[in-house]
């Protein structure tokens, strides 16, 4: 039964004499009401837009993905708020970037005064069920989001039976989220390592050949388990519905999680709503996680909270010409021990703006800390090579050590490899966006909040030291330098 009807029951209760007249009105409002299509919401967890095939990968085969955009429309400038899970996550089911809902560092939640974004969908009708890794963190935590059916693991046959034994008159929203090809990743190989297609910032070394073609395995797997979603929720509610496939943030590789570079924030983004979205377009409208939950409520008529940082892209599903968004911030501020490294960034069309805001502390993650068999022991091999080889020095040393501001011209520079900023033919362009940066981060209300004390170069320091020797009277290679 419709909430509003059901609140004009009870009013009726206590007030006899306007029974009749309420229950005519709500019975109105319902009729009124347009039919709310079933919603599927996929997320996948590690995800780069360049390992889909979709997007272009010309090495890992994506077919379920790029099956539903053949049906719907492929955004080509989707981001995400902040580059590691909890975050991400956080920023998708509130509209409120991390400064304002509290949830900047990893494994971390919102304030308990931020509102989520679910009731806003169940105040339209929807039943709004997760499963698998849809939030971040504990079932207590995540409860708080308002999911009416919250399980936290996920396989199809799971989803499958609850849906088989769901009891409910209510039009279902269901998430569900894989946790591939999240870390550890599996010991078989997508592809022979020498078929792998790099990207110009790894470094070639045999480990790395063969650690990307074991997450090429699990790229595969996250693909198979949305086709396998996609199937089941197509036959239990028809061709009609509308379905969104995403990602919380970049692959666990150097320069993609917990980066601000494009490997780490733009995400795949595909949506399908049949006679509603043109089947097989694609847009570059500049759009933000934060803007996807208030994009569903206009959608299906309702309306978007006040106060939000993200706002609906209907017009682009609409028209994929249509503009939306000029600029994307993205913020970072660390991941517990392993990463405690705040950084802020500005992106337009052409242009991204980076500002390290401690850059005299050393860049660390899960990957240079753990080395695990099953995720970053690649990174031995680079260490190795970057005392000996001036390529790989470079490339290491700008991983532990980062300037103060980096400026990219994406237009000629999509990898993010030439840093602009001390480039006095840009100075113009990097002042104008450092100022709409302390603007922006004044707006949120961002001091920069640092989580943990520091990790310092001094931890690396024999290593560092090696790379210089490796680096002294050494042209820089290549277009190389962050």
């Amino acid at each position: 039964m419709n909430s509003r009807m059901i609140k004009a029951k009870r009013l009726g209760h206590c007030l006899p004499g306007v029974f009749i007249a309420l229950t005519f009105m709500a019975s109105v409002l319902v009729a009124q009401e347009p039919d709310l299509p079933p919603m599927l919401v996929f997320l996948t967890d590690d995800l780069s837009v360049r390992d889909v095939s979709a997007y272009g990968a010309p090495d890992v085969r994506t077919p379920q993905i790029d099956r539903l955009a053949k049906v719907g429309m492929r955004f080509d400038r989707a981001f995400i708020a902040s580059p590691a899970c909890a975050p991400s996550r956080a920023a998708l089911l509130t509209g409120l970037m991390p400064v304002r809902n509290g949830a900047e560092v990893n494994h971390s939640y919102p304030f308990g005064n931020v509102k989520s974004l679910i009731p806003s969908l169940q105040d339209l009708g929807y039943e709004v069920a997760a499963f698998g890794k849809v939030g971040h963190g504990n079932e207590k935590n995540l409860l708080r989001y308002g999911f009416d059916h919250l399980d936290q693991s996920y396989q199809a046959e799971t989803v499958e039976k609850w849906l088989t034994t769901r009891d409910s008159d209510r039009a279902l929203c269901l998430f569900v989220g894989s946790r591939d090809p999240h870390v550890p990743w599996k010991k078989e190989l997508a592809m022979e390592p020498e078929k792998v297609v790099l990207p110009p910032f790894h470094l070639d070394t045999a480990d790395t050949r063969i650690f990307r073609s074991r997450y090429y395995a699990d790229v595969v797997q996250a693909d198979a388990d949305f086709g396998a979603v996609y199937d089941l929720f197509s036959r239990r509610f028809g061709p009609n519905s509308l379905v969104v496939f995403s990602s919380d943030h970049g692959g666990q590789w150097p320069f993609g999680k917990w980066h601000l570079y494009d490997e780490g924030i733009r995400v795949p983004l595909v949506i399908s709503w049949p006679g509603k979205i043109a089947p097989g377009s694609s847009t570059d409208a500049m759009v933000s996680w934060i803007d996807l939950i208030p994009t569903l409520i206009e959608l299906v008529g309702g309306d978007v909270p006040r106060n939000l940082d993200g706002r609906s892209f209907q017009p682009v599903l609409k028209d994929p010409s249509s503009f939306h968004r000029d600029r994307i911030f993205t913020t970072h501020t660390g991941d517990k021990g392993r990463n405690i490294y705040p950084i802020r960034s500005i992106r337009t069309h052409r242009w991204k703006y980076i500002r390290n805001l401690h850059a005299d502390w050393l860049f660390t993650t899960h990957m240079t800390d753990l080395r695990r068999p099953d995720a970053g022991a690649y990174w031995n091999s680079w260490e190795e090579k970057a005392r000996e080889d001036p390529e790989a020095a470079w490339l290491v040393r700008r991983f532990y050590l980062r300037p103060p501001e980096e400026l990219y011209d994406l237009e000629s520079d999509p990898d993010e490899l030439n840093n602009l900023a001390e480039d006095p033919n840009h100075a113009t362009i990097r002042q104008r966006l450092s100022l709409e940066l302390d603007g922006w981060m004044a707006g949120q209300n961002d001091r920069g909040w640092v989580h943990q004390d520091p990790r310092l170069p001094t931890e690396q320091q024999e290593l560092l030291e090696a790379i210089e020797k490796v680096l002294k009277n050494q042209e820089r290679p290549g277009n190389q330098e962050r």
